[in-house]
């Protein structure tokens, strides 16, 4: 007997793969462009993270660019610790297309 995907387990992969939305300036900047910033899971993949922005926003993806920032030591009260590797991905969208990433999914 084989087993069935169910239609919510392709929503919870996009969910897994998007974590959260990144907002700064530089990425209210990018707004103007059509661009959005997500932080992703440091595995996803660039076919990924359009499958899932397309899938979850109902939108059109141009163009999705990624980075990963490496993460620092740092010392708070002498305490040494280490920040988390991140990647983000800057996704640009089609043209007639937007997301408001402040009113949440």
């Amino acid at each position: 007997m084989s087993k069935k995907t169910l239609p919510s387990e392709g929503l919870e992969a996009h969910y897994d793969t998007l974590i959260q939305p990144v907002i700064t300036e530089k990425s209210t900047i990018a707004s103007e462009n059509n661009q959005v910033v997500f932080l992703t899971r440091l595995t996803a993949t660039k076919p990924e993270i359009t499958e899932a922005v397309e899938a979850l926003f109902k939108v059109k993806v141009k163009a999705v660019n990624t980075l990963r920032i490496k993460g620092k030591t740092k010392q708070f009260r002498g305490r040494v610790y280490t920040r988390s590797t991140v990647k983000k991905a800057i996704v640009t969208l089609e043209e007639g297309h937007a997301i408001d990433v402040t009113t949440g999914l």
